[in-house]
């Protein structure tokens, strides 16, 4: 089961360097976990929860794996939310990425890519709520994925500036697949 404490190392562990947002989203994690009474819990809408998110590197490090959300309809990485049975946060940004994509990771321990506080609209019973998304790095073993039910489609996009325009993915992902691709 996933601490706290341990969370909160981790975090306060990432080196946001001149990446203000993401040092504003740093602030508002720790301050999440050291406040909050249930931070992984996907029940708790305010202030929100704990995410897991994946910047998956092909093997070559060339290209990196994006989800067209169903729900949300837009590219994203894989990621999702923090289950009981995960033992860690890097754990539940694996199984995320096991589910969504069926990509297989390379056993290497993924590196803390990115931290991002984003909104998440209101669906049926969950009212507008933050996720407090750590992004971890991993590569994959090889090229072949699949679609999950989360998910419209699974792509592997060039890891360069003119594709992440193409997919109009968000400033706080293309700067951790930055730090991933390194």
């Amino acid at each position: 089961m996933i601490t706290r404490d341990a969370a909160a190392a981790l975090v306060a562990s990432f080196a946001a360097g001149s990446d203000e947002m993401a040092a504003k989203s740093q602030e508002l994690i720790l301050m999440l976990l050291r406040h909050s009474e249930a931070p992984f819990s996907r029940d708790q809408f305010a202030p929100g929860h704990i995410t897991a998110t994946s910047v998956v590197l092909s093997p070559d490090r060339r290209f990196v794996l994006l989800v067209h959300h169903r729900r949300l309809e837009r590219w994203l990485l894989p990621g999702g939310h923090v289950e009981r049975e995960d033992a860690t946060l890097e754990a539940a940004a694996r199984r995320e990425v096991a589910e969504e994509t069926g990509a297989v990771l390379a056993a290497s321990p993924g590196l803390l890519a990115g931290l991002d506080v984003h909104g998440i609209p209101p669906k049926k019973k969950e009212p507008y709520h933050q996720h407090h998304d750590l992004i971890f790095a991993f590569r994959a073993t090889d090229v072949v994925v699949r679609v999950s039910e989360e998910s419209r489609e699974v792509r592997w996009c060039e890891a360069t500036d003119a594709e992440f325009g193409r997919f109009a993915l968000p400033d706080p992902i293309v700067r951790a697949v930055r730090r991933a691709a390194g």
